[in-house]
């Protein structure tokens, strides 16, 4: 059976008019997610991110319950399509543009099952490397026009 996590899902229908073209989802409950996070949000120079955790209202909008019930990855939405794991992370870093649309081209490169392997390899060990919190991370005042729920 195939992985419902395909690289990249082209959902029914573009987004609405109006609505973000780049969203990231993370789990709201990760120290990696959260400092992931605070990386984008420092080198995003244009505001082109936006962000949502997966347990909000936005990932019930977006994405297919059974990838919201793992919490297992980060998922990138793009112009109406669904990046997830080393797929999410190579795109928006890309979409970063300077030095880091480089990186992401350059892990991009990579094939997608090495990718992927060291992305399951930090999943599984990121609660126990960078702790799990007891709420969702909060943005900051200037942060808040920046998130979605």
């Amino acid at each position: 059976m195939p992985d419902p996590l395909s690289i990249i899902d082209q959902t029914d229908a573009p987004p609405p008019a109006g609505s973000p073209t780049h969203i990231v989802l993370f789990d709201g409950v990760c120290g990696l997610c959260s400092h992931t996070v605070d990386f984008l949000l420092q080198r995003d120079q244009r505001a082109l991110l936006r962000f949502a955790p997966l347990q909000g209202e936005t990932a019930a909008q977006l994405i297919p319950q059974d990838v919201r019930n793992r919490l297992d990855t980060m998922v990138y939405v793009r112009h109406g399509q669904l990046y997830y794991r080393s797929a999410a992370i190579a795109r928006m870093l890309r979409d970063l543009g300077g030095i880091w649309g480089m990186v992401g081209f350059a892990l991009w490169l990579i094939p997608v099952p090495l990718r992927d392997i060291g992305y399951r390899c930090v999943s599984a060990l990121r609660y126990r490397l960078f702790g799990k919190h007891e709420t969702c991370r909060m943005p900051t005042p200037d942060e808040r026009s920046r998130f979605l729920d």
